[in-house]
């Protein structure tokens, strides 16, 4: 199969990667992993900055983490079979249709690499996560950026309109990263029938666990329809898996090729596949860890409200809170009183992204919060 293959062009994109590294590593890691703390981030730090699942790994996955040891030293090719099998009867789908990543963001570069090139463009709203439009870079695409629309979601139509001849990938984050807005799933049907079939249309949806809006549809309901959607999904976030990195997608068999030819090799770990199969055979763990962490956003938005502060309404883990002012100064406060926060994002220059944490880091948050940007509860 194509995960088992390695091609030219994979070998000729990461030569010339390799080449320009000095320019795009510190970028890369810079813009989203921002690994600013050289020795990691110390123990007495609350990290609210990376939409990280703050409970960990479930007790179902710390078993299978122990139990690991013992495929450690060997390759996991077998596993790697065993989680594409499992992964296509959950979504009922062929594993043929499932391809593995080194968290979604490999998807998210393998795309890229297949579907991109010099002359071709990549369509995407602005703002959004950026490592399609960075990765693009690198293979020598142009991004087209649409602005949201005035309540901070995907302009769908306008991002249709930019599509043309020269579109090879068109990337819808949903829920978007970092304003936790949902495209709907009517708008998104309208949307795919309105975008050139030759342009593949890659759907991250990393936060899609934590969606409570029922007008919400993954696209995986379009695929049989649009054989040019590709859908992204990660363990990241609500298995708790961010430092195991394991991701996949979704595609049709021809597109899970295409990506699949631009896999290193074995791009998974034995550990992280072990203990992805055990949260996969959990029935309670995603509806539990949604439940706690939907159940703190809630409460975060009542406190927010009580000050008069304004936010925007998330879908996902983490959301965004105007602080009426440019927001790198106000990060800086933060990480001096041992709260890490989301980076700044240039087209929302005044909006703080958080991740949810515990209740009592929220509360920590909060009070820094009112601190460095203080505001008088309602009466």
């Amino acid at each position: 199969m194509g995960s088992r293959t390695i091609s030219r062009r994979h070998f000729v994109a990461a030569s010339g990667a390799a080449a320009g590294a000095a320019l795009l590593t510190p970028r890369l890691t810079g813009s989203i992993a921002e690994a600013s703390l050289p020795l990691g981030v110390p123990d007495d730090f609350i990290q609210l900055n990376s939409n990280e699942n703050p409970y960990g790994l479930s007790p179902t996955a710390l078993e299978a983490l122990a139990r690991s040891g013992k495929v450690g030293s060997r390759y996991p090719d077998a596993q790697e079979d065993e989680a594409r099998e499992a992964i296509a009867s959950r979504h009922r789908v062929k594993a043929a249709q499932v391809v593995l990543g080194c968290g979604s963001s490999d998807i998210l570069r393998m795309a890229d690499a297949a579907f991109l090139g010099s002359g071709k463009t990549v369509v995407a709203a602005e703002p959004t996560f950026e490592a399609v439009l960075l990765y693009a870079g690198v293979m020598r695409a142009g991004a087209v950026k649409v602005p949201l629309t005035s309540d901070f979601r995907h302009d769908l139509p306008a991002m249709a309109a930019a599509c043309g001849e020269k579109t090879g990938l068109v990337y819808v984050c949903n829920p978007n990263n970092p304003t936790g807005t949902v495209v709907e799933g009517a708008d998104l049907a309208a949307f795919l029938d309105r975008v050139p079939p030759s342009a593949a249309v890659l759907v991250d949806e990393a936060y899609f666990h934590f969606v409570e809006d029922p007008r919400y549809a993954s696209a995986l309901d379009l695929l049989d329809r649009h054989p040019n959607v590709i859908v992204a999904r990660t363990f990241s976030k609500i298995y708790g898996m961010a430092g195991m990195r394991l991701g996949y997608a979704i595609a049709s068999e021809s597109n899970a090729e295409a990506l699949a030819r631009e896999a290193s090799w074995n791009n998974t770990n034995a550990a992280g596949l072990s203990i992805a199969m055990a949260c996969l055979g959990d029935p309670n763990l995603v509806p539990t860890q949604k439940k706690r962490l939907n159940d703190t956003k809630r409460w975060l938005y009542s406190e927010l409200e009580r000050y008069g502060r304004r936010y925007i309404p998330s879908q996902a883990n983490f959301l965004m809170i105007d602080v009426g002012r440019d927001v790198t100064p106000v990060i800086a406060a933060f990480r001096q009183n041992k709260i890490l926060v989301g980076r700044k994002f240039p087209s929302l220059s005044s909006w703080l992204r958080v991740s949810i944490g515990t209740r009592e880091q929220m509360e920590a948050f909060l009070k820094g919060l009112q601190a460095i940007v203080p505001a008088k509860a309602a009466a």
